[in-house]
């Protein structure tokens, strides 16, 4: 074959190369950008979206079973462990169940927001290797509860003292 018996050039078929090709590329970036919207906007890069997913899906889930008053459930979402009642006290004596039950039960003197009936997530950022999440209580518009979530472990954890997202005057 030589240059002069070259094959007709398809027009029709250039053309449907390029339609599914645009195609593609814009079904690609409605993926991405919808896969930004869900993960709750965050600014940071794309290999992290999952982390502030996961990590606000795991604080909703934690404060739903402390709304409804189940704190042993609330418990094994914080240390991620659901059958934290069959393992010996070592594994959970840095927060013991005791402990949880002064910082989130109702009735508690120790809980600040008293029986919490309603959340919403406000905000969610990076700190450190984990991710932030402030949380206004009980229909609270300031003082938001800052929960720390690690992506390694997949626990739940409050705050470092005097560390907290900025959610405007």
């Amino acid at each position: 074959m030589t240059l002069l018996d070259a094959p007709k050039f398809d027009t029709a078929r250039e053309r449907r190369r390029q339609v599914f090709l645009y195609s593609t590329a814009g079904f690609l970036l409605v993926l991405f950008v919808a896969w930004w919207a869900v993960a709750g906007r965050p600014v940071d890069w794309p290999w992290n979206w999952n982390n502030y997913l996961f990590g606000r899906a795991k604080v909703n889930e934690f404060l739903t079973a402390v709304e409804k008053n189940d704190l042993p459930s609330a418990y094994g979402i914080w240390i991620h462990d659901k059958n934290w009642q069959q393992h010996p006290p070592p594994q959970t004596a840095s927060y013991p169940f005791s402990r949880f039950q002064d910082d989130w039960s109702s009735s508690s003197p120790d809980n600040e927001y008293g029986a919490i009936q309603s959340h919403q997530i406000a905000l969610a950022g990076r700190y450190g290797n984990g991710i932030l999440v402030a949380i206004l209580i009980n229909g609270r518009k300031s003082k938001a509860l800052n929960l720390d979530y690690d992506p390694k472990s997949k626990t739940l954890d409050f705050a470092p003292p005097g560390v907290e997202l900025y959610l405007g005057p």
